[in-house]
């Protein structure tokens, strides 16, 4: 399947699956106007993609953190 044939239409999925390709375009179209590129960029190694990658898996763990703590906190009053 190529790209141009994706179409996805709100009745062909449910809601959750929706709200994140609509997040994930968000995403996409953010980091093309802040960075001027997008993933199709050529200028990085393979140990740049992937120290990219775990610097966002590092600030994911530090967001559940603080929403573990929180629920805790929240489940204690």
């Amino acid at each position: 399947m190529d790209n141009k044939d994706l179409l996805i239409k709100s009745g062909d999925t449910d809601s959750v699956v929706m709200s994140v390709i609509k997040q994930f375009k968000g995403r996409a179209d953010f980091g093309m106007q802040k960075y001027g590129v997008n993933l199709d960029r050529k200028d990085l190694s393979m140990l740049d993609w992937i120290q990219h990658a775990q610097e966002e898996h590092m600030d994911a763990i530090l967001y559940l953190e603080k929403m573990k703590q929180l629920e805790i906190s929240r489940q204690n009053k």
